[in-house]
């Protein structure tokens, strides 16, 4: 590992707070002005979620609406907006893919600025259960989307992965045909349909470092697929605030973004850096290779070979646009709302691949 990579590696931890009582945290706080809008985040106790949400409260809005299906997360997010002025927020225990709840609240709030982040991202267990990844992350998005068109909404951002750049799992392809649906909107809808692709967030919920901290302070051996394996990092307050951002933005000259995220650091060289803040404990902890699990790649990436990156005015964000601009092809939904529960994972994955 050269010192560019540990300086890399040193600077998203410092950002991520996973140190936090021995590190100065940088400070993305911003004041943004969303005084005319009615915003919705789904997903909201999530990693993106509840930090958008942290954020917004410090910004102007006229009202927030917080929906997560999962309650005790949801009330932990309550707790740590207590002592913050949340009289204009409401928080709501909905499933996103339930019709008849999710009409019901959009006809009550109208809301006008949609930050999408429910979704299912853990790749091997979507592998398992392929039924719930198309549920949730295709007809989901499908009905929140339809929903926003119905009453008026003017922006709908929706938080995407790098896993839906040549997608091989059940999670990546849900999110890329998700991402072309709403690309294809675009071409028919007066609500604004933004995309943002990014790649893993440093100490989320699932993510590596957490599971990392954890083996070592037990004592376990740190377990990784494979020695070669990489994956690109950002932290969630600064891809927050990138989205927060990119929701300002009025007419972009494409319609999905990707963070400047630097080089991808290699899992192994992330565990080691790791290792060495814990002194003579890292001496009794052993490292395992464990082999790639279904689903999984040894590389991302942030755009496929159709795509290109150009420059914003804003350093971090950059756009993604097609290099021949293909004609958007309207995705036919009928095979993928005929997918049922009783349907094997390969069948669904087949069907899946159909509509890339």
């Amino acid at each position: 590992m050269n010192k560019s990579t540990s300086n890399h590696i040193d600077q998203l931890l410092l950002d991520s707070d996973i140190f936090s009582t021995k590190r100065k945290l940088k400070d993305y706080s911003h004041n943004f002005d969303y005084s005319d809008e009615t915003i919705l985040i789904t997903g909201a106790a999530g990693s993106i979620g509840s930090e958008l949400s942290k954020q917004l409260v410090h910004s102007n809005f006229k009202k927030i609406i917080l929906v997560d299906v999962a309650e005790s997360p949801l009330y932990h997010l309550i707790k740590e907006l207590e002592f913050e002025d949340t009289k204009h927020v409401d928080f709501k225990i909905l499933n996103i893919t339930d019709e008849e709840s999710i009409t019901y609240l959009f006809k009550t709030y109208k809301p006008t600025l949609i930050f999408h982040t429910a979704a299912y991202k853990h790749v091997p267990l979507m592998e398992q259960n392929a039924y719930e990844a198309v549920k949730l992350n295709i007809l989901g998005t499908k009905l929140l989307a339809d929903l926003s068109i119905e009453h008026g909404a003017k922006k709908f951002i929706f938080i995407s992965t790098d896993k839906a750049v040549n997608p091989i799992s059940v999670m990546g392809m849900s999110k890329r045909i998700a991402e072309n649906h709403l690309n294809y909107l675009n071409t028919k809808s007066d609500t604004l349909f933004l995309t943002t692709r990014f790649g893993n967030i440093l100490g989320s919920n699932g993510s590596v470092v957490p599971l990392f901290k954890k083996q070592i302070e037990s004592g376990q051996s740190i377990t990784i697929t494979d020695k070669s394996i990489s994956r690109y990092f950002i932290c969630k307050r600064k891809a927050c605030h990138l989205i927060l951002k990119i929701a300002t933005f009025s007419n972009p000259k494409s319609h999905v973004f990707t963070f400047n995220m630097g080089e991808p650091i290699k899992i192994i060289h992330l565990a080691k850096r790791l290792l060495s803040f814990y002194q003579n404990d890292k001496d009794h902890v052993k490292i395992h290779f464990i082999g790639l699990r279904s689903g999984e790649k040894l590389h991302e990436d942030i755009v496929s070979s159709n795509e290109s990156l150009t420059p914003t005015e804003h350093q971090d964000i950059l756009l993604v646009k097609q290099k021949n601009y293909p004609e958007l092809r309207k995705i036919d939904f009928i095979e993928l709302l005929n997918v049922t529960p009783f349907m094997s994972n390969p069948e669904i994955k087949s069907i899946l691949k159909n509509h890339l």
